[in-house]
Parts: C-alpha cells; sequence; structure tokens
C-alpha cells in the first residue's frame, strides 16, 4: 500500500464528517484515539461546528448530582421527548463523567455542553486550598480548571456561564458580594474567555447596583439573571450582560419576584416562569404564570397564566416538584426535589393541558438522592 492510500480515508471528507457526526460523544473521544488522521479531523473547528448543529436538533435532559460519599460531581443524561402524549413516557438513562468536587461545594452553570461549578482546590505554590471556577463538559469527561479571581474573597462568588455564537466563544462572567450600608450588593464584576492561550480574568465596569442570584440562563449570547434593587426589598429586576460587547443593562420586572421563578427562553425572548412564594410546587397548585418581555428598552412585559387540568393533582400526589424550566413555548418541565424509585419528570402541555409522567430508567442507584435538572442539554466534543 503507498504512503497515500496509508494516510488518505476512502470516503471524502465531508462525507465522512457526516458520518462521525451521527456518533455519541463518547465514541468521537474513542475515534480520535485511533489513529493521526481521524484525530486531525475530528479536532477541526468545522466538525466541531456540524457535531454541535446535529446534537441541537436532538436536545437531551441532563441529570447532575453532587455525591458528597465519593466527592464527585455526576452527570447523566437522557432524551428529551417531543410533545409526549401519552400519560406515561420511558427513557433511558446515560451515565456521562464524574468529577472530583472538594468539601467546598458553589452554585453551578452550564450552557453549550459545558458546566461550570466552583470548587476548593490546591494551587501550585499556596499552601491552603483556594476557592476557584471549574470548568467541565460531561460528553467527553474533561475538565479544567480556571485561575482564582482577582478578588480573594471566597464567599459570595456568583457565576454565569454563556456562549457569544457571533464569535463561537465560551465566557464566564463572575462577580462578589460586598456588605455596603448593611446591604450585600454584588462587585468586582469580571469576564473570563475560554480558548485563549493565556486564561485571566479581565474587570468590567457595572453601573447598575443590585444582588444578584442563582436564577440565569443566556440566549443568543446575552446573559439574563435576576436581581434585586438596591434599598428595596420588593423591587426586582433581570440583569442583562451581552457577551459580545461586555455591556450590562437591565430590564426592571416593577416587583418582587417569588422564589419559584425560573427564568426560560420563550421562542427566543427572555421569560420569567413562578408558580406562587415557595420554591416547591405541589398537588394543590393551580396553575403557572409567565412573565415575557416585550419591549426591554421600555421596560414592557405580558404574561399568560396557564391553568392546570384536575389530573395534576392525582399525578404529583404528595409529591414535591420543582420548575425545570420549559422547552419551546407549550411545555412546562417539573422534577422531584428528592429522587425515588421510579425516578420521573413531568411534562404540562399549556396548548393541550395534559400532564404527562416521563419515567428514567438507570438512576436506581441513586435512591433517595437529588438531581439537579437541566432541558435542553446538547453535547459538545469541543475540546478544553
Amino acid at each position: 500500500m503507498t504512503r497515500r492510500h496509508r494516510n488518505s480515508l476512502p470516503v471524502p471528507d465531508d462525507l465522512a464528517m457526516e458520518i462521525f457526526s451521527r456518533l455519541p460523544s463518547k465514541a468521537i473521544a474513542r475515534c480520535r484515539c485511533a489513529c493521526k488522521l481521524w484525530s486531525s479531523m475530528l479536532r477541526r473547528q468545522d466538525f466541531t461546528e456540524l457535531f454541535l448543529t446535529k446534537s441541537c436538533a436532538r436536545p437531551q435532559l441532563l441529570f447532575a448530582r453532587e455525591d458528597r460519599s465519593v466527592s464527585k460531581y455526576i452527570f447523566i443524561s437522557s432524551p428529551q421527548p417531543e410533545n409526549p402524549q401519552e400519560n406515561s413516557y420511558v427513557v433511558a438513562a446515560n451515565h456521562l463523567a464524574r468529577f472530583p468536587r472538594s468539601n467546598g461545594f458553589y452554585g453551578c452553570t452550564c450552557t453549550s455542553g459545558f458546566f461550570c461549578y466552583g470548587d476548593d482546590r490546591n494551587l501550585k505554590g499556596l499552601q491552603r486550598p483556594v476557592h476557584v471556577p471549574v470548568i467541565c463538559n460531561p460528553s467527553t469527561g474533561q475538565s479544567l480548571t480556571l485561575p482564582r479571581l482577582i478578588s480573594k474573597k471566597r464567599y459570595g462568588v456568583q457565576s454565569y456561564l454563556g456562549y457569544e455564537p457571533m464569535e463561537k466563544e465560551l465566557k464566564l462572567l463572575s462577580m462578589n458580594s460586598s456588605l455596603v450600608s448593611n446591604e450585600w450588593i454584588s462587585v468586582e464584576h469580571q469576564v473570563l474567555t475560554l480558548g485563549t492561550k493565556k486564561l485571566s480574568w479581565r474587570l468590567v465596569e457595572c453601573c447598575i447596583p443590585h444582588r444578584s442570584s442563582s436564577k440565569w440562563i443566556c440566549i443568543s449570547g446575552v446573559l439574563y439573571y435576576a436581581a434585586r434593587a438596591v434599598g428595596s426589598l420588593v423591587e426586582s429586576m433581570v440583569v442583562c450582560f451581552d457577551l459580545r460587547s461586555e455591556k450590562f443593562s437591565s430590564v426592571k420586572f416593577g416587583k418582587a419576584m417569588p422564589d419559584s421563578t425560573t427564568l426560560v427562553n420563550y421562542d427566543g425572548k427572555l421569560g420569567l416562569l413562578m408558580s406562587g412564594d415557595s420554591h416547591d410546587v405541589s398537588g394543590a397548585r393551580t396553575s403557572f404564570e409567565l412573565w415575557v418581555v416585550r419591549d426591554a428598552a421600555k421596560h414592557e412585559w405580558f404574561n399568560h397564566i396557564y391553568v392546570l387540568p384536575p389530573s395534576w393533582e392525582d399525578v404529583v400526589a404528595a409529591e414535591t416538584m420543582c420548575i425545570a424550566g420549559m422547552v419551546g413555548v407549550n411545555e412546562i418541565v417539573l422534577a422531584p426535589w428528592f429522587q425515588r424509585l421510579p425516578y420521573y419528570v413531568i411534562y404540562f402541555n399549556v396548548e393541550r393541558k395534559t400532564i404527562t409522567k416521563v419515567g428514567i430508567q438507570g438512576l436506581e442507584a441513586f435512591h433517595g438522592g437529588s438531581f439537579h435538572t437541566y432541558l435542553n442539554y446538547v453535547q459538545n466534543v469541543k475540546l478544553l
């Protein structure tokens, strides 16, 4: 066999990439190790974008669990049903990856197939562990410990991970909290761009006094997070951070957001989905309320009220649920706070007024634990 034949594929590159793009991410990782030719092709930017496009067409459910017994963060995915019409539906779980964590666990964010959480790590040259953000990819099993923030504060750190589609960049926005006049406010806003040769934080100016929260979403290159206005216990807002220009703005909500508020993508627009003042959603709940931004510059919103059908109380029974988010504009998804057997999520179709219980097979080993449930998870084979 000639050298040319040994180093070329028997099919055109574009056809080979199309075939590879249909494989699961774990298979891509194995193929990268098979030979230099495959490794080179499967590391190309155009293949990464093709794979992500295919993955976006088949979004999944992602379940994340903090397992203190083994000091690991565990990720599991399953197919995300589209408009399930049966009263019950079953999908299989796919165990993805485990990542180490210390006793100092902090809040997490997930976007474009990547996951970010805060952890205490031992860094070279330092005697004691320091708090740093960690980026991981559940699909590939890769993780990357980021530099510590410019501030040395450990507590009150809030981070949001976003994807900027124009430049195809992942950026992490982080901030600290400081006590000013007996009130906690967000300070020291800083940004890190992943994929650069030297990872470093840079301070960005924010002229909007506010207190950040863990409620957030990234839509079309803009990070949105719920916040409270400084000096008010009832006036809330959504702070907007444009990942491309790295500028802040805000949309006033005009009243307090209840604890159940979840930020959602409503046909490309920011939505606030809520159900009462409590985080918990029980069988006694009768409706959901959705507020959608009509005009951000004018701080205008419009709302929908979704009344639950009588079957809701029977399906939920004595279980305590939380809002996981929305799929499209028609389905509200809820998940139990604590995992029981069999594990499931609930789909409420707001058009058909139907309730569907979707069982997740393969989580039997985690009986009694709790999961964070994320919607619209996509596999991404981009290397860190």
